[in-house]
């Protein structure tokens, strides 16, 4: 007997779907699951107010974390000494943030401005502007750029040595831009309509690729592979699809999807929106988070589920790998999933550090 034909053993299930329209596979896999106890985790103290909207490790420090919030400010964490060590006062919600280096970041949110906030004095400077509100901005170290995607439909490029308040260079998009990742030159764009766009940061006169989403419902996160080779993307429908950006035959024949954060309550499968993705910066694995709470860790390669931690007390809204790899952040905080009245009665928001170990490596590295 194969192992996809096998019957359903004790473990939870993950359901994977081979998106390659040449060889149209439909299979399911049943990976043991571990459920690693709470332990080696920090709960951060003076966490935001109202929703977090994204959380950021530093690039160059694993100790450093920002987190921009729904309550209109920036935070800027030690996490090792569980301190908050700036906090930056906005005056709409932020949607988004991220590092230049040690000492500078920038944020962007629902009043349209890119401001950069200089850490170490909290003072922030005004850097440019979209349209409409700011969805997503990261920094490309490669070109030293801030790059910034908007509701407007539009892709800036901005210098933060600049005094002009105007973009390097801007570029339209065919849809409203939902969410971003950039890992060294790629660019993956994640766009309403379930458009998505790849773009090389050095090269910026046409996009690599568009593609329609491989998922049917909305897109919820999107997180560049740590090698550049492809990216994941989720949906609001407990979806998970992992695609490639070479669009060579034989490549794209390895693109797939997978359900999860799903579970089964008295014969009725319930389903929760994966609200974010994060790959590892060493192993190439990848994390999910969930509003049923949970996170789980993934090996792409061999398509089975690695981790899953014990569940949190709200949804999971954002996770972040430090860049070293060692540990795990986790925004836990209502979002909006069970409507306003659900959202009056919700717990105030968390952030959560783990310290990781070999749950996070491939199954390749670790043998079992």
């Amino acid at each position: 007997m194969c192992w996809w034909e096998s019957p359903l053993p004790r473990w939870s299930d993950a359901t994977v779907t081979s998106l390659a329209p040449a060889r149209n596979l439909v299979f399911t896999f049943y990976p043991p699951v571990e459920i690693v106890v709470m332990q080696e985790q920090t709960e951060l103290l003076s966490p935001p107010f109202d929703s977090i909207s994204s959380i950021r490790f530093s690039p160059f420090n694993s100790t450093h974390l920002l987190a921009s919030s729904w309550d209109a400010t920036v935070r800027f964490y030690d996490v090792n000494a569980n301190e908050q060590k700036a906090k930056f006062d906005q005056r709409a919600a932020v949607l988004s943030c991220c590092f230049q280096d040690a000492s500078h970041a920038f944020s962007g949110g629902l009043d349209t401005y890119i401001r950069g906030l200089e850490l170490e004095t909290e003072q922030t400077f005004h850097l440019g502007n979209h349209d409409d509100s700011i969805s997503s901005i990261h920094y490309a170290t490669e070109i030293n750029s801030l790059v910034s995607g908007s509701w407007d439909r539009t892709l800036k490029f901005w210098d933060p040595k600049s005094k002009s308040s105007q973009a390097t260079s801007s570029h339209t998009l065919p849809e409203r831009i939902y969410h971003m990742d950039l890992v060294g030159h790629t660019l993956v764009v994640a766009m309403a309509s379930r458009l998505f766009q790849i773009w090389d940061v050095r090269n910026m006169q046409s996009p690599v690729s568009q593609r329609e989403s491989s998922l049917k419902y909305m897109t919820r996160a999107v997180a560049c592979m740590s090698d550049q080779k492809g990216y994941a993307t989720a949906s609001v429908e407990g979806r998970i699809a992992v695609e490639y950006v070479d669009p060579s035959p034989e490549i794209q024949d390895k693109k797939y999807a997978f359900k999860c954060h799903r579970q089964s309550i008295d014969d009725v499968d319930h389903v929760w929106a994966v609200n974010a993705l994060a790959f590892h910066p060493l192993y190439n694995t990848f994390a999910s988070a969930g509003s049923d709470g949970m996170v789980s860790i993934w090996d792409h390669e061999s398509k089975k589920r690695l981790r899953q931690f014990p569940k949190y007390h709200s949804p999971v809204s954002s996770i972040s790998f430090s860049h070293d790899g060692t540990k795990l952040a986790a925004a836990i905080c209502d979002v909006w999933d069970e409507g306003d009245e659900a959202s009056k009665q919700a717990k105030r928001p968390s952030i959560f550090i783990r310290a990781l170990g070999d749950e996070v490596k491939p199954k390749s590295m670790t043998g079992k």
